[in-house]
């Protein structure tokens, strides 16, 4: 596949068949996420990669939920996904080398944040990666992080950024509407 047509393409994909995914191919999505590009090459990134249903089960519990003002939360189609994925990538990141000075300390105004840009990148390898081999992924942040390091024995040091089921997809959404470039692209000074 294309990288164009794989950027273009990929959907976020919430409803997966269980369906086993053998390891070679998780092993070529990982690997994906491998060549991602990282701060001083400093490659932060470590992923967990979850089978294991009763772990998966506690994972998708501790998703968090948007809640209308006065009403209770939808069901979570995250969770769902999570259930129904034979696999779940974990992605976790040393904390203090990205973005640092060796040693230690932020190099830039950004702060010690920049392992989020790294595994951001890594993220978005592994998923492009997955939609090439005919997989569905969808990309999850909103949950409790400190409870996802605790269930996975993430050491300190480390801690838990995102996570993916991955999955053969049950679903095809339809591409969501993207601003033009006229809209977000501006040309020597911002707004311009």
């Amino acid at each position: 596949m294309e990288t164009t047509e794989a950027i273009r393409n990929r959907r976020s994909i919430r409803k997966l068949k269980s369906d086993p995914i053998d390891d070679g191919t998780v092993m070529k999505v990982l690997e994906a996420a491998r060549w991602a590009p990282s701060w001083a090459n400093t490659q932060c990134w470590r992923m967990v990669v979850v089978r294991d249903k009763e772990i998966k089960k506690q994972l998708a519990g501790i998703l968090l939920s948007f809640r209308r003002e006065g009403g209770s939360a939808p069901p979570s189609p995250a969770a769902q996904a999570i259930d129904s994925a034979p696999v779940l990538i974990v992605v976790c990141a040393e904390l203090d080398k990205s973005g640092c000075f060796p040693g230690g300390g932020p190099a830039t105004d950004k702060g010690v944040y920049w392992y989020m840009f790294d595994t951001a990148l890594a993220m978005q390898n592994m998923v492009l990666e997955a939609h090439a081999l005919g997989l569905g992924t969808v990309i999850l942040g909103l949950f409790d992080a400190t409870k996802a390091g605790e269930i996975l024995e993430v050491p300190e040091g480390y801690c838990v950024v995102a996570m993916t089921p991955l999955g053969y997809p049950d679903q095809e959404p339809a591409p969501v509407p993207r601003k033009e470039l006229s809209e977000i692209v501006f040309h020597d000074k911002f707004g311009a």
